[in-house]
């Protein structure tokens, strides 16, 4: 059987507005649900060192 490797996209570093709405376009044009995308240029932003907190359940 024959893995099939998920291409990467690079995205951007950064903790602005405008790079996390980048990031967010980018990941939506690659195909990935809105909640998907937004967490994942969350999580970026936030490895660039954005103070963001994460979401708390209640």
């Amino acid at each position: 059987m024959q893995q099939e490797k998920e291409s990467v996209m690079p995205l951007k570093r950064g903790t602005s507005k405008e790079t996390i709405g980048h990031n967010i376009k980018t990941e939506k044009k690659a195909g990935k649900s809105q909640k998907q995308s937004v967490a994942i240029a969350l999580n970026q932003a936030r490895k660039s060192g954005a103070k963001i907190p994460k979401k708390h359940h209640q």
